[in-house]
């Protein structure tokens, strides 16, 4: 039997998974690594800590396989997005990773409408300028960084930096490209339009391949370290959310997922890249070959329901927590919650939008507020949907994956609010799964993404919306997009009074 491995590497850990040929996963490793929160709006990370946790991941894989580790025919990577990491001619790090969920650079964001226009920027990227892209990072560390500036040789995003590092070759794949605000997406090239007008050399751009390119080879060094063989083929992988899509077999016109992770992420298969959002969704390359996608954001959809737990019910499980919401009925008896606490990104880029309880009164009790969490991030999920609908996509399946795919009243939720079939896989490995399909199609044990897709996924089991709660749910939606409005005046006079 042959393998391959999947390496995802997120906000909070890395995870790794060693697939078979039949797509089961014969095993999996996790390694945390920490963030670095200096002041309110930074996200950093030592991308050292990428490397080391993943490498000591593989060691740890590799010692537990009972097999010929040449039968380890590959390796490929789903990595965080839009995070910038800037290295010297040496390719060394010059200064911490700055990460997505970064919002630093809200005056580089408008530097960039300035200067290269609003509807001209979003006619080449297909998005908007925000905050956690890489491009306005780029421009923070220009303006307020020189000194390591004038050293800057070129840029990755993170997963790439953990791939230089097991191969000693630098490039980036075009799904990750597509999340820096400058790459031109229908023509899959760099802007050489938007480099010139922000002053910008094009040359710190990588170069670009597609996701299942063979990149290379274990060097020596990483084959002792890891345990790898020195053999083991080396592919270069996509963005999350493209690996996500198509470790849930997002592959074709009209297949669309729901992923609710730290952040939640509506996303639907697109054939091409002219099609105009006019920035109201992402629109990026896909992993797979020729293809695109778009996708609507949520920054704190898992991240809500984690903050409730942590500050309100420390010492429960999310099992214990979430126990009681199937006895609250549609709506949370009148509470309504607005999963803001970052900020936002779909439908409303605005970094300093704040999170709301609306309609508490001292009958409520945990369960309640458990509930209205739940309701609000797919809520915020659906404003996604709506947009994919209003322009002519019609969604009436869509597949869970993440947390949201692990609370059986939660699934029937999105059943409801969405008003569509809700699909459970049977393995449910999202980004990590889509990085070892795109190593098995690269390794050629399959003739298409699609073709491997129908080895390794199976659907498990289903939920169809409830009549009674989608009607509910449809004149509550109503009253929770009228919250954003009614409340960013306000947040925005609390400004100042945040540390």
């Amino acid at each position: 039997m042959k393998y391959v491995i999947g390496v995802d590497l997120g906000t909070s850990s890395v995870k790794l998974l060693l697939v078979n040929q039949n797509g089961e996963v014969a095993n999996e490793v996790s390694r945390s690594y920490p963030l670095i929160q200096e002041k309110t709006g930074y996200s950093e990370q030592d991308p050292e800590q990428w490397v080391s946790q993943t490498v000591v991941g593989l060691s740890e894989l590799v010692r537990a396989f009972d097999g010929d580790v040449n039968d380890i025919e590959g390796i490929s990577f789903s990595g965080q997005m839009h995070g910038l990491v800037l290295l010297d001619e040496s390719n060394q790090v010059l200064r911490n990773a700055i990460l997505w969920n970064d919002t630093r650079t809200t005056k580089q964001c408008q530097e960039i409408y300035e200067k290269v226009g609003k509807e001209r920027f979003i006619s080449i990227t297909k998005n908007l300028a925000l905050e956690g892209f890489t491009l306005p990072k780029i421009l923070w560390v220009k303006e307020n960084e020189p000194s390591i500036y004038e050293k800057v040789k070129t840029f990755v995003l993170p997963k790439d930096y953990l791939r230089y590092r097991l191969t000693g070759k630098l490039e980036m794949d075009y799904s990750d490209a597509a999340g820096t605000s400058l790459l031109d997406i229908s023509s899959k090239q760099w802007s050489t339009e938007i480099c010139e007008l922000l002053d910008l050399n094009i040359s710190i751009c990588p170069p670009l391949v597609d996701s299942h390119e063979n990149v290379g080879k274990i060097t020596s060094d990483m084959s002792k370290h890891t345990e790898l063989s020195e053999s083991t083929n080396v592919f270069a992988g996509g963005a999350d959310n493209a690996c996500g899509a198509i470790g849930s077999g997002i592959l074709s016109e009209g297949k669309t997922f729901c992923s609710v992770g730290t952040s939640g992420v509506v996303l639907t298969y697109e054939q091409t890249g002219d099609k105009d959002f006019e920035g109201k969704v992402h629109y990026f390359n896909h992993a797979a070959p020729n293809a695109y996608y778009t996708m609507g954001v949520t920054l704190s959809a898992g991240h809500s329901l984690s903050w409730f737990k942590d500050v309100f019910a420390e010492n429960e499980d999310f099992d214990t927590l979430l126990k009681e919401v199937g006895d609250v009925p549609v709506g949370a008896n009148g509470l309504l919650f607005t999963p803001y606490l970052v900020g936002e990104r779909t439908p409303h880029a605005d970094a300093t939008i704040r999170g709301s309880f609306i309609g508490m009164d001292s009958s409520h009790r945990k369960r309640d507020f458990a509930r209205a969490v739940l309701e609000g991030i797919t809520f915020s999920l659906q404003e996604s949907i709506e947009i994919f609908r209003n322009n002519g996509k019609t969604i009436d399946k869509v597949y869970s994956i993440g947390g949201g795919a692990k609370n059986k009243e939660w699934l029937q939720m999105q059943a409801d609010i969405f008003d569509a079939e809700i699909v459970k896989l049977s393995s449910e490995q999202g980004p990590g799964m889509g990085a070892a399909m795109l190593a098995a199609y690269g390794c050629g044990w399959f003739p298409s993404l699609e073709a491997c897709a129908d080895v390794f996924l199976e659907e498990a089991e289903s939920y169809l919306p409830i009549k009674e709660n989608a009607a509910q749910y449809k004149k509550l939606f109503s009253v929770y997009k009228q919250v954003y409005n009614k409340t960013s005046d306000l947040n925005e006079q609390l400004m100042e009074f945040r540390k």
